[in-house]
């Protein structure tokens, strides 16, 4: 037996030999990464978890590509450098090409490193990319790019149209001069640089096979000036072929490229309207051109398809629009956190857009809100919300109108306001075919949460307390096919000895055929890793994901919100030494979920549901919830969640999913001493939840991290409450109305203009049926009361006045009678 082990020990250590950064050994070899990454199976491992595990083939790094930087604008022109990967003496060609189709030139710089440029794309998300170091023969290695919405990039990688409203408004009334556009120099190492006008199109019929995205090299505003990071021109108008082009971006690339060449290093503006190039009629009479433009707007509208059939309903309030998280997203145009520096919505505070666009047409809703929270709507103001017939942010599969990210959204959306209410007053037509929805049809989400030791609290309201170790289905939703994960582990006393409580450190979900996303705890207490498909993700560069299935977003360093397809929604964060998890689900989700987050249907009573539906009564004490519990432990075959250490290889993986060898600490059992316990009931007051962490932690600080996490619960609950809306209500024809809330109890108050006068109820008040009290009364043609008074007290003036001149006269003749009968 010993000359078999020892020929495949040579074979192993020949396998597992580093190759050169050229070709690389032949496809698929099992002890190589050449052609496998993600791999698991062979001699090594290529998947990202092998080097946790210490696992991976020795030439992991050289074929499983990390780069640096990971993201940047779907507009391409970054240049990034592969890690770890150098070549001294090229003699082939670098060619990258990304999505198996797109192809761009590479190159090795002099320190040998590999670098890469990302082409220009029609669509966000991670970008599969290979490498090829032989001129394109092979391409072996294999990484991700992120291509990110323009509006998403650090200002540091674009070119700054400085005083932006003046390139946008230029050739309007007193909009005239210089423009200028800036550059951090240093980002585009080059001596002499080219300035570029590139315009964006979408052509053929609308909602066909033929309607494309393009965008399209016009003309040079100036070549081979030296890269100073300034330039300062005055505009003058485009000839006539580049006319069709209103909207576009400025391009900044290395002179020794060719005009218009593509998928080279560059730096882009931002995409705006092109008012600056637009031709001597627009300069001569813009209202005209914009208006007759506008007019050309309004006859497409009528032609194309009824997208606001198929919009969610607002959000009634911004508490509400707030807490939907897994539905609404803060437009950040429009940001409460921000300022509230809303430009285009005017007496609005805060605006939310539509995660996802809708499914037929990718349209976007927008909902945005007053300082009293509530709704601001475009038939009472020109700064009400408006929907989208191209969603800001795109929509899978985006490439094609109207689904690219921005671009679409730019063209039917955006320049059409330019054109009817920015450079012409025709702002009335584009709101009627914008209009703001009112929320008479929106439900709030149902929310479900777990904390602290952990606690849970059910979508029906019912709560336990379940603290076993192991791994567990919070959530399993046969709609969908939605499934949520949690790890639970014991915490540690500040003795350093394990607690008989445990919380959770791992939150997994998946929708459907969508990505894997895990958060877990890691690297030290407080510190949140997220995973995707059980790879660890970055957010150095970016916040905000868009996933095959679902957006992710991670602002803030603690907490980490996951919006999927459905309309369902999760946010982790850190609480304590444990992470808390909220689930918020849809309307839709009723009687088809089961878990330990419980039966949705209304009725707590059915909560504690075991997997042979078995019905646990809300009584059920502590040892007997912790079976429940324990029968809904994840199985092996199903686990979402990551295995890439050992220590959780060997304590979860191999391991039964639930450990029946720990004792936990159930609540009814509980003796604190006399001291904790007055601590503990001067922190928690009468919050259970927070009353059995500090006993079975002995920890205020755990203590407190679980009643803030519940009091954030019940804060939530209490904003996700269903609001009854009576709907707008419209002001009397020849009249307005005081009032732009339409919710339950509030009253609007009518008025006539001069000249007419009121017939009907002078005020209407949403009732509680949704129904307004009274209908919108009547302004009629006639004298109002003010006029009647007027005529009135004139009237009485003049016969004074009339009886005042007869007194006189009177009097004078009487006078005068006696004067002729002296002598």
């Amino acid at each position: 037996m010993k000359l078999p082990l020892l020929l495949w020990a040579l074979l192993l250590l020949l396998l597992a030999t580093v190759p050169g950064p050229g070709p690389g050994p032949a496809a698929g070899a099992k002890g190589t990464c050449s052609h496998r990454c993600g791999d698991r199976d062979g001699l090594c491992s290529c998947h990202p978890t092998c080097s946790g595990l210490n696992t991976c083939c020795s030439d992991f790094r050289d074929f499983c590509l990390e780069i640096s930087p990971y993201s940047g604008s779907m507009m391409g022109g970054k240049d990034f450098v592969v890690q770890h990967l150098n070549w001294f003496n090229p003699t082939d060609g670098v060619i990258c090409r990304f999505k198996e189709s797109i192809q761009t030139l590479g190159h090795v710089d002099s320190s040998g490193r590999v670098h890469c440029v990302s082409p220009l794309l029609y669509e966000t998300g991670r970008i599969p990319f290979t490498l090829s170091m032989d001129n394109g023969r092979s391409f072996p290695r294999s990484g991700t790019w992120l291509a990110v919405h323009p509006s998403k990039v650090s200002e540091t990688e674009k070119s700054q149209l400085v005083n932006e409203t003046q390139w946008q408004y230029y050739g309007t009334a007193d909009t005239t001069g210089n423009l200028t556009l800036t550059w951090q120099a240093s980002a585009l190492p080059t001596e002499t640089v080219t300035i570029e006008l590139w315009g964006y199109e979408e052509t053929g019929k609308p909602y066909s096979g033929e309607w494309t995205a393009k965008w399209s090299y016009l003309y040079p505003l100036v070549t081979n000036i030296p890269n100073s990071g300034f330039f300062n021109f005055t505009p003058k108008p485009a000839p006539q072929k580049y006319q069709r082009w209103e909207v576009g971006a400025l391009r900044i690339i290395n002179s020794k490229y060719y005009a218009g060449e593509k998928d080279v290093h560059a730096l882009w503006s931002n995409e705006h309207a092109l008012a600056w190039h637009l031709g001597d009629d627009f300069q001569e009479d813009p209202v005209a051109w914009a208006r007759a433009q506008c007019l050309a707007w309004e006859e497409l509208e009528d032609q194309l398809p009824n997208f606001l059939e198929e919009l969610p309903d607002c959000p009634c309030t911004l508490a509400q629009a707030q807490a939907d998280s897994g539905r609404f997203h803060t437009d950040y145009g429009c940001d409460i956190e921000r300022g509230s520096v809303c430009t285009y919505h005017p007496g609005a505070v805060h605006c939310v857009r539509s995660v996802q666009a809708s499914p037929r047409y990718a349209s976007g809703q927008q909902c945005c809100y007053t300082a009293a929270g509530t709704q601001l709507l475009t038939a009472d103001s020109t700064g009400g919300s408006t929907p989208d017939r191209g969603h800001d942010w795109g929509a899978p599969p985006f490439r094609t109108p109207p689904r690219v990210p921005g671009l679409s959204h730019w063209l039917y959306d955006v320049i059409s306001f330019y054109h009817c209410c920015l450079w012409a007053p025709d702002c009335s037509r584009y709101m009627r075919r914008r209009p703001s929805s009112d929320c008479r049809s929106y439900r709030p989400p149902r929310l479900a949460s777990a904390f602290g030791d952990p606690h849970f609290i059910t979508f029906d309201g019912a709560n336990f307390t379940f603290n076993g170790r192991g791994e567990y289905v919070l959530l399993e939703a046969t709609l969908t096919n939605l499934r949520v994960q949690g790890r639970a582990e014991p915490g540690t006393t500040p003795e350093g000895t394990r607690d008989r409580g445990t919380g959770l450190t791992a939150v997994a979900v998946q929708e459907g055929n969508s990505d894997v996303v895990e958060v877990r705890l890691a690297g030290g207490a407080g510190v949140l890793q997220v995973l995707l498909n059980q790879e660890v993700l970055s957010f150095t560069e970016q916040s905000w994901m868009d996933l095959n299935g679902m957006f992710l977003s991670a602002a803030a360093g603690d907490s980490v919100s996951i919006m999927l397809s459905s309309g369902a929604g999760l946010e982790v964060s850190v609480q304590g030494p444990f992470l808390s998890v909220a689930v918020l689900l849809p309307e839709k989700f009723l009687t088809h979920t089961r878990g330990l987050l419980g039966t949705l249907n209304d009725d707590p009573t059915d909560d504690f549901t075991l997997r042979n539906g078995k019905v646990l009564p809300l009584s059920s004490s502590s040892r007997e919830l912790f079976r429940f519990g324990a029968d809904w432990a994840v199985e092996n075959a199903s686990s979402l969640l990551t295995y890439d250490s050992w220590f959780l290889v060997n304590n979860f993986l191999y391991q039964p999913k639930h450990d029946h060898t720990f004792q936990p600490l159930f609540p009814e059992e509980t003796t604190p001493n006399p001291s904790q316990a007055t601590e503990a009931a001067e922190l928690c007051g009468d919050n259970h939840f927070c009353r059995f962490d500090v006993m079975a932690t002995g920890s205020l600080s755990v203590g407190n991290a679980t009643r803030m996490a519940h009091q954030w619960h019940q804060h939530r609950v209490q904003s996700l409450k269903p609001v009854r809306s009576c709907g707008w209500l419209a002001p009397p024809p020849n009249g307005l109305k005081e009032g732009i809330s339409y919710l339950m109890g509030s009253t609007v108050h009518f008025h006539c203009n001069s000249g007419y006068s009121l017939v009907g109820a002078e005020a209407s008040t949403c009732q509680a049926d949704g129904t307004w009290s009274r209908p919108t009364p009547v302004c009629q043609p006639g004298r109002s009361y003010a006029v009647l008074l007027s005529i009135i007290f004139g009237g009485l003036a003049v016969v004074a006045l009339v009886a005042l001149v007869y007194v006189l006269l009177r009097r004078r003749k009487s006078n005068m009678a006696s004067w002729g009968s002296q002598p």
